[in-house]
């Protein structure tokens, strides 16, 4: 298995690169909010009417907003998690190869 070296971006791919991961975080936000407005009704009516439908509804959506999340700021390209893993393995790769 080789590395393949990454050529430098151009302004216009570093651009269209950051507008496409701060869509993902807004989207991500935007999905939280949501979440947070519908439950908040969903807990309100459920304490009026004497169901507990709220709780299955909170739970199930709130382990997809945990996906949605980890898929967001964590997993995706660039992600802190990934950046941070690259840039270790990447140290130790150019630490064996500067070896004698």
């Amino acid at each position: 298995m080789s590395i393949q070296p990454v050529a430098p971006m151009t302004p216009e791919e570093i651009d269209r690169l950051a507008r496409k991961r701060a869509g993902r975080k807004l989207g991500w936000y935007i999905h939280a909010l949501v979440f947070i407005v519908v439950n908040t009704g969903l807990a309100v009516l459920s304490t009026f009417t004497g169901r507990h439908f709220a709780l299955l509804s909170a739970f199930g959506w709130g382990l997809g907003l945990m996906i949605h999340g980890l898929v967001v700021f964590i997993l995706q390209p660039g992600g802190s998690l990934r950046e941070r893993l690259v840039s270790q393995e990447r140290e130790r790769l150019q630490k064996q190869q500067d070896k004698p």
